[in-house]
This record gives C-alpha cells, sequence and structure tokens, in this order.
C-alpha cells in the first residue's frame, strides 16, 4: 500500500465499521422482521466492503473481488428464503413483529 493512500484507507475503514455498526444496531433493536432483514442487508454490505479493503491491502484485489461476489450470492439466495418465511409468518399471524412467533404451533 502507498503511504499517500492511508488518509483514503483511514476514511475508507471508518466507513466500513459505520455500515457494520449500523447494520448490527438495525438487526439487535427492532422487533419488526422487514426491518431485521434490512439490518442484515446492511451488515452483509459493510462485510462486502470489510472484504474488498482487505483485498486491496494485502494486495490480492482478484481474490477479494470473488470472495465478495460469492458473497453477494449467498446474500440473495439467504434473504430471499428470509423473505419467504416472513411473508408466511404475516399470513399465519396478521402481523411482522418477532413477539407473535411465540403464537405459532405447529
Amino acid at each position: 500500500m502507498d503511504p499517500k493512500d492511508i488518509p483514503l484507507f483511514s476514511l475508507f475503514g471508518i466507513g466500513v465499521v459505520l455500515t457494520m455498526i449500523v447494520g448490527m444496531y438495525c438487526v439487535l433493536t427492532t422487533r419488526n422482521l422487514v426491518r431485521a432483514l434490512i439490518g442484515l442487508e446492511i451488515l452483509t454490505k459493510g462485510v462486502t466492503l470489510l472484504i474488498i479493503l482487505t483485498g486491496y491491502v494485502s494486495g490480492q484485489v482478484a481474490l477479494a473481488q470473488s470472495l465478495a461476489i460469492t458473497l453477494i450470492v449467498i446474500e440473495v439466495a439467504v434473504i430471499v428464503v428470509a423473505v419467504s418465511i416472513v411473508l408466511c409468518i404475516y399470513r399465519r399471524t396478521g402481523g411482522i413483529d418477532s413477539r407473535t412467533l411465540r403464537e405459532i404451533k405447529g
């Protein structure tokens, strides 16, 4: 890494960490399942940016890009399944509050 890139690296690193903190906060504090999924998306975007940043610092940009693309593909599959589960919960209970999950039986 070139020494003149240190301020850019620091700024980008702070942005990645803040993105991950916002995503984690959204996942942990909300009771709305859709908001939790949005928080999960934000969190995985932060992880993707962290992978790209790590690849840039280590000089292995191609490996980081391939890992990021793999993460995006897996993320899409997970979110599709999670949205379908939330939709089934909504049809069953009439709401998307996580507290209503205790009412669902077998």
